[in-house]
């Protein structure tokens, strides 16, 4: 391989990391303004989906989830708990064991908020049609398993 193409492959890798950045940076903006809407931030509302589209979890497994440390996700959790959204509850086989539970005033919350969510990452990503999106999941998948692989 050429000096030349070694170049070039270098300044389109780092083209690729810009653009990769500035485009998810612009996304979460979109994503974090709706979920504000909701009167929840990023961290509180990850959870909650979690636990409403997964059912119940090991509190010590949630951070790893929802990319978490393991100190905030006692704080988070602290949160949704004194808000009613979630409750603990221990596990009946491993008392080292902690489970967040969805309360009904949580599920209800995820019930109304949740739909209205979706349509909005829908139309946060409307800027592909659904072949392009399939076409960059597949490539971004295969670039963060690349990634994984060094």
């Amino acid at each position: 391989m050429s000096s030349e193409k070694i170049t070039q492959d270098s300044d389109l890798s780092l083209k690729l990391f810009v653009v990769l950045n500035r485009a998810l940076q612009s996304i979460e903006k979109q994503v974090i303004k709706d979920i504000k809407n909701h009167g929840l931030n990023l961290s509180e509302f990850a959870v909650l989906e979690l636990l409403y589209n997964k059912g119940d979890q090991p509190i010590q497994k949630i951070g790893e989830k929802v990319l978490l440390a393991s100190s905030s996700m006692t704080y988070v959790v602290d949160k949704l708990e004194k808000k009613e959204y979630l409750k603990r509850r221990a596990c009946p086989n491993d008392r080292r064991v902690t489970y967040a539970t969805l309360t009904e005033k949580g599920k209800q919350l995820m019930d109304d908020i949740f739909p209205e969510h979706e349509k909005a990452i829908d139309h946060i990503m409307g800027g592909l049609n659904s072949e392009e999106k399939e076409s960059m999941i597949d490539q971004l998948k295969k670039l963060g398993y690349h990634a994984q692989e060094n």
